[in-house]
């Protein structure tokens, strides 16, 4: 189930972060899974301001998202579920969060930035309905993320920004044959 984040979850989203990035590992970006998670005190800013999700099953903390507004769009900052949970479609469910969030609040997309060559990245949200955008489409505020990641050394790896529309955005408890929410929550979903 997906609940807002409080003040005494931050040790849990960081915990999260920590043990999603080990997967990077694998796929040989070891400078990615030894990343320090982001600090309480940022944390705690998108807390505060009711920026942040939490899923847990059981009172067992599994996934977390945060999201801000960049331009005029949303956009997330950071999704991150542990290895052991996925296919549990934890991060989409955390995504639709945030797309109800954006739409809530009147704005068109959202965004994000990525890698473009790791499965649970790029290809992962291109199929939930993102596209990469052109350099030409990316806003101030992206291209200043875009640039911060890149004095941090994340351009090792191919990176670019993403977004989807909220208007057309297609739920997962939408569309023939899907379950609700409630079914999800009772019975998982693989």
């Amino acid at each position: 189930m997906i609940r807002e984040a409080t003040a005494a979850d931050i040790p849990a989203l960081q915990d999260i972060e920590v043990r999603a990035g080990e997967s990077f590992v694998a796929a040989g970006m070891a400078a990615v899974a030894g990343d320090e998670p982001l600090t309480a005190d940022v944390l705690g800013e998108f807390v505060l301001d009711s920026r942040a999700w939490l899923w847990e099953s059981g009172g067992r903390p599994m996934g977390y998202l945060i999201a801000s507004i960049l331009d005029g769009n949303a956009h997330i900052d950071q999704v991150s579920v542990l290895p052991e949970c996925r296919g549990q479609r934890i991060g989409r469910r955390l995504i639709d969060c945030a797309v109800r969030w954006a739409a809530d609040r009147g704005l068109r997309a959202i965004t994000l930035t990525t890698f473009t060559e790791v499965a649970w990245n790029g290809p992962y949200y291109e199929r939930l309905g993102f596209r990469y955008l052109e350099p030409a489409e990316e806003t101030p505020g992206l291209r200043a993320v875009r640039s911060e990641e890149i004095a941090h050394g994340l351009d090792r790896w191919p990176r670019a920004c993403m977004s989807a529309s909220v208007p057309a955005w297609e739920y997962v408890s939408s569309g023939p044959g899907a379950r609700s929410d409630a079914e999800l929550r009772a019975g998982g979903d693989t």
